[in-house]
């Protein structure tokens, strides 16, 4: 088995990598820049340079993957365009690929609150929106998928347990980016997660006890 994963070299594509790794599962990491990410990524990931924004060089870069998790995100910027970009037409073209290659599995990381237009963060370019389009496009590709939609990213570890609910049931809250790794990695594996949004928070209320999905 390998796992391709797009958006390897970011906050949270940096846990799921290791997540893999950790895991024994191969991974293949689309990096647009190579000496930065041999920097960033464990060695035992395999690089390919390249950019969700175009399209043609996706169809080599995946080549031989079984399953693809997405975890590439708009930064901030002046940039108008950059959610519609990175979020929408990026997401759109790795989507288009990994159902040309029959991909068994295609995971991504979104957002809680993507269904709420007039959300603050949408003040950034529409980003929730555009995320929100990328799900939708992806729930009508046909393939077999798990949206993963967190809040409140840390990069800190946090106490308290995994809180795991379905589309639009949580607003509010913050999860470490180890633990979105951790379930983003495990929906590839648990039937229970296929075809669903996840939306996950951690809890100082909730157990620590193993990924189970609803």
């Amino acid at each position: 088995m390998k796992v391709f994963v797009a958006g390897a070299t970011g906050q949270t594509g940096q846990h799921i990598v290791a997540e893999l790794i950790k895991r024994n599962i191969s991974v293949r990491a689309l990096v647009r820049n190579l000496d930065q990410a041999r920097q960033i990524l464990p060695p035992e990931a395999e690089l390919v340079q390249g950019n969700v924004l175009f399209a043609d060089p996706l169809n080599a870069a995946i080549a031989d993957c079984d399953m693809v998790i997405c975890a590439t995100g708009a930064k901030p910027s002046l940039n108008a365009l950059e959610p519609y970009l990175v979020d929408y037409l990026g997401t759109k073209n790795l989507v288009n690929t990994a159902k040309a290659k029959n991909i068994q599995h295609f995971a991504i990381v979104s957002s809680l609150c993507v269904s709420k237009f007039f959300h603050p963060l949408n003040l950034f370019w529409l980003v929730l929106f555009w995320k929100k389009q990328a799900e939708q496009y992806l729930q009508a590709s046909g393939l077999t998928y798990t949206i993963v939609r967190p809040r409140g990213l840390l990069n800190y570890e946090k106490q308290g347990g995994l809180v795991i609910a379905g589309a639009d049931q949580l607003f509010e809250g913050s999860i470490p980016r180890t633990k979105v790794a951790q379930v983003t990695v495990e929906a590839l594996f648990q039937e229970s997660a296929h075809n669903k949004i996840v939306e996950i928070v951690t809890s100082a209320d909730a157990s620590d006890r193993p990924i189970a999905f609803p």
